[in-house]
């Protein structure tokens, strides 16, 4: 079966993205997946990179080596996340810039047309994210540039492939039916490691 690393990137300790993700990671193992599971709200580090370039990186506080270590491991990482402001959550987005560096997410001593070459092959991504934006309004307003960031600047960029998303909405206030059919198509999904 599959390797399946879950990352809830919802900052608060109780939330919609918090019941996906743990949905999915139930759904998973029933059908015989091996699941491993993180909780943004969790995880301990400073999240501002504070320095501009790599050649004077922070070392890497034990929760970053962690999901860093649950990304390797994994085939199929999956990430569920609020939209906020048109992107993700600040600590989410200070985990992304502090454990995907050069020399272990990507090559920049390796590049095709100037772009480093990814250094995490070989896993597929799936990212479940909930918003207040209708599908439509965020693709005609918006041009899905938070799906687009995701799926291409962030995972596609150290490698998954293919990263595909499921877009929830409205979610601030989903009436308790929504909130069942999204665990049932999350459900689903898991029970595929798609």
């Amino acid at each position: 079966m599959t390797r399946i690393f879950i990352l809830n990137g919802h900052p608060a300790e109780t939330s919609l993205n918090k019941a996906l993700s743990l949905a999915y990671a139930r759904t998973a193992e029933e059908n015989g997946h091996e699941v491993r599971i993180l909780h943004l709200h969790d995880l301990d580090f400073d999240n501002d990179y504070g320095f501009a370039g790599y050649s004077n990186v922070k070392p890497l506080e034990p929760d970053l080596e962690r999901f860093f270590s649950d990304l390797e491991w994994c085939e199929h990482f999956v990430m569920t996340t609020p939209m906020w402001w048109g992107g993700l959550p600040g600590k989410l987005k200070g985990l992304f810039d502090r454990a995907l560096l050069p020399g272990k997410a990507f090559d920049t001593r390796n590049t095709k047309m100037g772009m480093p070459a990814p250094m995490l092959k070989g896993r597929s991504g799936r990212v479940i994210v909930t918003a207040d934006t209708p599908k439509v309004l965020m693709w005609l307003f918006y041009s899905n540039a938070m799906l687009r960031q995701t799926e291409r600047q962030i995972l596609g960029f150290i490698g998954l492939k293919p990263v595909k998303t499921t877009f929830l909405a409205p979610a601030s206030h989903a009436k308790p039916k929504a909130v069942n059919r999204w665990l049932g198509q999350v459900q689903k999904l898991a029970a595929k490691a798609a």
